[in-house]
């Protein structure tokens, strides 16, 4: 259960980081209000997967899940580059994810 609310916890952390290049620098309250509440959500989420999961390993998941996934929001809503060594510095983040989890016990 650890691994699903620590899943989630990383869904919750790229819509906080999304969330602040909506918010305009927090200026625009919605946007800022939604950032806010997804920041609330994924901490809390975190701390209950803490609970359960060693905390480097779970701090290292969390933020890499986040990493990948506004990295790639970035390139498909921001028009961020897409280049060969972004992408495969992102897919070698997921290796590191994918390893972690695989010797977790």
């Amino acid at each position: 259960m650890a691994w699903y609310l620590l899943l989630l916890a990383g869904l919750f952390e790229i819509g906080w980081a999304i969330g602040l290049e909506y918010s305009d620098g927090l200026s625009r309250p919605i946007p800022t209000v939604g950032t806010v509440l997804a920041l609330i959500v994924s901490m809390l989420l975190l701390a209950k997967a803490v609970e359960e999961l060693p905390v480097g390993t779970a701090y290292a998941v969390w933020t890499g899940i986040g990493a990948v996934g506004t990295a790639l929001l970035g390139i498909a809503l921001f028009d961020e580059p897409a280049t060969a060594s972004r992408l495969t510095f992102i897919g070698v983040i997921v290796v590191g994810i994918v390893g972690l989890h695989s010797v977790s016990a």
